[in-house]
Order: C-alpha cells, then sequence, then structure tokens
C-alpha cells in the first residue's frame, strides 16, 4: 500500500470510527427506500461495490445528499462524454490486487503472488454533467419487495423457528429462531432480522467456518454482530428494503474494535461480502459483485 492509499484508508476508518463513538452507524441508510436497489453500482460496469467500499460510499451519499447511489470513475464519465464539474470531489474506494513476487514461490513453486491494496476515486453521478440519458428502474411497490425477500430466504433454505420474545441463531441446533412476524413494528424489521440471524447462519463450521476469538479477544461476538450486520445492510439495500439498527448496545464495541485495528473493518466488510455471496448461491441467484474489483 502506498503512502497515499494508506492516508485514504486510515481516513476512512477514522470517519466510521467517529460516526460510531457520536452513536451512528454509517451502515443505516437514513433515507426510506424508493424500491430500488440502494447498493452502490457503477454505471459503466453495473457491478455493485462490496465489502467497506458501500460504506464509503453510503457515508459521502448522505453527506452530500446525492440522489441515486451510482458511481463513476473520472476517466469512465469522459469516455461516455461526460465531464465531472469543476471543483467537485470524488470519493475513494480500495480493491485487492497482485503481483508476482521475483524471490518467493508458492507449494507448487510457483511465484508467489503478494496481494497489495490499491485506491480509485469514484463520483456520484450527481457530480458529472454530459452522462447519455440511462434507463431509471421503476420502483417496485412494498408488497412486490417483500414477497421477493420472502422467497429469498424460502431458496436460502435454513431451519426457521418462530416463537418466543428473541432472535437468534442456534449453532448446536442448525436453527434461526424468530419470534412471530406479529411482534415486529413492521414487515421489514422482521425481514431484516431475519437476513441478520441468515449472516450468523453462514458462519456454521459447516459452511463459511467464521471465527474471530483468537484475533479479537473478548470483542470476538461483537465483531461477528458487526459482520452479520453489515451483511443484513447489504441484503436489505440490494432487496430495497430499509435497513435498521439492530443491537446498538454494540456500537460502543464496534468503536473500540475499529478504532484499535485499522484493518478491522476492512476484514468486517469482506466477511461480509462472502456471508453475501453465500446466501446468494444457497438461493440460486447470480452474484454480479467481484471481490477484488472496485469499478
Amino acid at each position: 500500500m502506498n503512502e497515499r492509499t494508506a492516508e485514504k484508508h486510515a481516513a476512512l476508518t477514522a470517519a466510521i470510527v467517529a460516526d460510531l463513538e457520536r452513536g451512528v452507524a454509517p451502515w443505516v441508510r437514513p433515507w426510506a427506500t424508493t424500491g430500488i436497489s440502494d447498493l452502490p453500482s457503477n454505471i459503466v460496469s453495473k457491478k455493485h461495490y462490496n465489502g467497506a467500499n458501500v460504506l464509503a460510499l453510503w457515508m459521502a451519499q448522505t453527506a452530500l445528499a446525492y440522489p441515486t447511489a451510482e458511481w463513476v470513475t473520472f476517466k469512465q464519465a469522459r469516455d461516455l462524454g461526460g465531464c465531472v464539474r469543476k471543483g467537485e470531489h470524488g470519493a475513494p474506494i480500495f480493491f485487492v490486487s497482485a503481483f508476482e513476487s521475483k524471490t518467493e514461490t508458492d507449494r507448487n513453486g510457483d511465484a508467489r503472488r503478494v496481494p497489495f491494496l490499491k485506491s480509485y476515486t469514484v463520483f456520484n453521478v450527481a457530480q458529472v454533467d454530459g452522462l447519455p440519458l440511462r434507463a431509471i428502474p421503476e420502483p417496485r411497490p412494498e408488497v412486490e419487495r417483500l414477497a421477493d425477500v420472502d422467497a429469498f430466504l424460502h431458496d436460502v433454505g435454513a431451519t426457521i423457528r418462530h416463537g418466543g420474545d428473541a432472535s437468534y441463531y442456534a449453532p448446536g441446533l442448525d436453527v434461526i429462531v424468530l419470534p412471530e412476524r406479529d411482534a415486529f413494528a413492521d414487515a421489514a424489521s422482521y425481514y431484516g432480522t431475519a437476513l441478520h440471524e441468515h449472516a450468523h447462519w453462514t458462519g456454521a463450521k459447516a459452511r463459511l467456518d467464521r471465527t474471530f476469538g483468537k484475533r479479537f479477544g473478548d470483542n470476538a461476538y461483537a465483531f461477528e454482530e458487526l459482520v452479520a450486520k453489515l451483511s443484513a445492510a447489504f441484503l436489505c439495500a440490494a432487496l430495497a428494503i430499509p435497513g435498521k439498527l439492530q443491537h446498538p448496545e454494540y456500537i460502543g464495541h464496534w468503536a473500540a474494535i475499529l478504532g484499535g485495528d485499522a484493518q478491522a473493518i476492512w476484514t468486517a466488510g469482506a466477511r461480509a461480502t462472502d456471508a453475501v455471496a453465500f446466501l446468494n448461491r444457497a438461493a440460486g441467484r447470480a452474484e454480479d459483485a467481484d471481490q477484488d474489483v472496485a469499478a
């Protein structure tokens, strides 16, 4: 990672920690859903951004009140015949690349690929003049969107039991427990909670075998909650249902984790992306995001 990329990387982590210390979770979208996916996407590649890049772009969108979650690089805007307006500042996003080592080999004797972090700057389409007209998806009614989430969870196939007054994933039984739907304030709250517990379900040993205890010590469970919360936020955005903050009691833990480990938010974002990808595969749904490609 070069010095400039490291500075941008540290600045994003610091901004997320500052939000958490104010009691604000940057993965909670403060705007009402329009019935169209709120997951940030690139207008040229047509792919969604992933991991902590989603948080970076949501924070920029919120701070500057951009009307859409569509982004483009300076070069892409120019190639499309558009022009980023003078004085506009873009948002940094990060991706993993790799180079072949000239001195190290892997177990097969091939040159070892050494990963490193690079960054791009992207601009919201609201910052660009002269872009070609694009077809804007028609907003879908809530009943249709909620039915889509219901079908998604059915296709994933996890065992769900309803009853009681708590939601959780029980690893020993490999069962997700949720209160009855009528116990929730609204349907979106029920589905958001269900997606959160499905993210925990992906961490079972037979699936993604996700454990953090050795690295994060006493904060291991809070970190797993962060992964689940990010996973649910990404899924809620993709499925165009409102995302709300769950487990606010963990905000202090999250701030401590992210403030004490500059890589933690990137680890959490990557593991959340893995969880979302696992659930999409289980549900038989196509994925359109590449973990290593930012734009």
